[in-house]
């Protein structure tokens, strides 16, 4: 299995956690998607040419928060409630991202230390190429 299949997966594994999970997504370092997508049957609520400036956006933002990681610590997830979904990033290694999104009535108290229990040991992997 190559890798982007491995990533793929990962991102299944996720959506399936809940059934209020909307979408789970691979941004790399530049902005760009790399595995990963919308949930069967849901319709994003954004277009493509939104998701890419959103892309390119948390991007630079993950980048952007490495600079307090020495006052604070490293960032492990970040949320965003807004009316209409729930948003959670996970910063991985080389400054890529897991971009998530879910109903608001989902557990957030809950979902982002499962998300966190799958994702943290690929992190540590030597093979690690997020």
């Amino acid at each position: 299995m190559d890798n982007v299949d491995e990533l793929e997966k990962i991102c299944r594994k996720i959506i399936a956690l809940d059934s209020k999970m909307r979408s789970a997504r691979l941004i790399n370092s530049r902005g760009h998607l790399t595995a990963g997508g919308m949930k069967d049957g849901i319709l994003s609520l954004e277009s493509q040419k939104q998701d890419e400036m959103m892309f390119m956006e948390l991007a630079l933002r993950v980048r952007m928060r490495h600079e307090f990681d020495g006052e604070f610590g490293k960032v492990h997830f970040s949320m965003s409630y807004r009316d209409k979904v729930i948003v959670m990033s996970f910063p991985l290694n080389n400054d890529n991202v897991l971009l998530l999104s879910c109903e608001k009535d989902i557990d957030f108290g809950k979902l982002p230390f499962e998300v966190l229990k799958i994702i943290e040991p690929l992190k540590k992997s030597p093979m690690n190429t997020f």
